[in-house]
């Protein structure tokens, strides 16, 4: 049991991270939303954490997924618009590692933000 409910601690774990990643296919839940806007008020307040979003492009049969689902997708994309956040698109696991990977090259790895300079 807790004092507070278990999302605060995620919440808190977003708050202490450096890189916050955030993979999609069909929908955007309630959490999920609360955990992005945690991490871009965070990154608004001290430059961290970076932040990525990964929209998976596998086929779906849009009968099968409820339109509320697909609806917090499509709104969630474009909030991410209207704030400027580039998406990336990934088809699978492999497309995913390769994707963060050409991100991650874009960085500088001494930039304080992210980690202090390793030791000289």
């Amino acid at each position: 049991m807790s004092k507070t409910r278990l999302q605060e601690e995620y919440n808190k774990a977003i708050r202490d991270c450096d890189i916050f990643v955030m993979l999609f296919a069909t929908k955007v839940g309630r959490y999920t939303r609360e955990e992005f806007e945690t991490a871009f008020k965070q990154f608004q307040e001290s430059g961290k954490p970076w932040i990525y979003t990964f929209f998976k492009t596998a086929p779906v049969n849009l009968l099968d997924i409820p339109e509320e689902d697909f609806l917090s997708l499509k709104a969630f994309q474009k909030m991410l618009k209207e704030l400027g956040h580039f998406q990336t698109i990934y088809e699978d696991g492999k497309d995913l590692i390769n994707q963060f990977n050409r991100q991650l090259e874009k960085r500088d790895p001494f930039d304080e933000a992210v980690s202090p300079p390793p030791p000289l």
